[in-house]
């Protein structure tokens, strides 16, 4: 099993004649992702990689049978984008796109409040890496050959910081299940908790690792459902335990306002619910081999 993504899910690229959608989109088809097809108003009928072209996602939706949407298109579009794919009936959409203003992410999370729950989307991001399940598919822009298939769910806010823990934990012969990036942004289409549940169902994930970094409340609140919903062992790391209050870092949501959102109250949080966390990012690998030898 894996989460979100399979061998057999079809795949649209949203911006697909872009350079950076282009490059993307050949290396996940050389991973073996099922893509079928693109989305670019105004450039339906062309082709890149050998793949269709199309004007919109409903038209996409209807030619490929396309279930699931990367979304490569420029921050004042990117909104509509996203939209779109949900008004197309797409039910997983992963958004790349860095800088979409925090207003239009708003209007993305109240939109898709119309449709029911068993018909509602599942966005990952914007401003992430995408996701991943090795040797299934991937849906993004991280370098797959990292990634060894095993069990370990990663889950993390930082795409680099993702890469870092698989890498460690394949140079440990220990693989992942499924990786999945949520985004920096303050305001994103789904949280840890939205994804530590999916691990927590799925029987192929037996370890999570969960990366957090300041600002914002999603660590907190990881924290709270893990103490009464998750039994398996999560393994965290908070970054920026030597960024001052108020100063942005990095990602648009690395920023503390509030108690609660530096990362040394996080680890006090995630600690206190049971999370086994990494002081170091050099420690992120070492750390899940012990909390699983430990459950074995």
């Amino acid at each position: 099993m894996s989460i979100l993504i399979d061998r057999g899910t079809k795949v649209i690229v949203q911006g697909i004649t872009g350079r950076m959608a282009q490059f993307h989109t050949r290396e996940m088809i050389q991973y073996g992702t099922n893509v079928v097809g693109g989305v670019v108003p105004g450039k339906g009928g062309e082709t890149v990689e050998d793949l269709p072209v199309f004007d919109t996602v409903k038209q996409a939706v209807a030619a490929t049978g396309a279930e699931a949407s990367l979304v490569f298109v420029p921050p004042p579009s990117a909104a509509d984008s996203i939209m779109e794919a949900a008004d197309a009936g797409i039910r997983y959409c992963v958004c790349i796109t860095d800088g979409i203003p925090a207003q239009d992410m708003i209007r993305v999370k109240r939109y898709m409040m119309r449709y029911p729950r068993e018909r509602r989307m599942v966005l990952t991001g914007p401003n992430c890496a995408g996701t991943i399940s090795p040797g299934k598919a991937m849906l993004g822009i991280m370098p797959g050959h990292i990634y060894l298939q095993g069990h370990v769910g990663i889950v993390g806010r930082s795409g680099t910081l993702g890469y870092e823990a698989a890498s460690q934990l394949k140079e440990l012969e220990l693989g992942v299940s499924t990786s999945v990036g949520i985004g920096g942004d303050p305001i994103n289409g789904s949280s840890f908790k939205d994804i530590l549940g999916r691990f927590e169902a799925d029987e192929d994930t037996h370890a999570i690792c969960m990366i957090g970094e300041i600002g914002g409340p999603q660590e907190a609140e990881a924290a709270d459902y893990i103490r009464s919903n998750v039994s398996k062992p999560v393994v965290a790391y908070v970054a920026g335990l030597t960024a001052p209050k108020g100063r942005k870092m990095g990602h648009a949501g690395a920023i503390i306002s509030a108690f609660g959102e530096s990362a040394s109250e996080k680890v006090e949080i995630l600690s206190s619910a049971g999370v086994t966390v990494a002081q170091h990012p050099s420690e992120i690998g070492e750390t899940i081999a012990s909390v699983l030898k430990r459950a074995a």
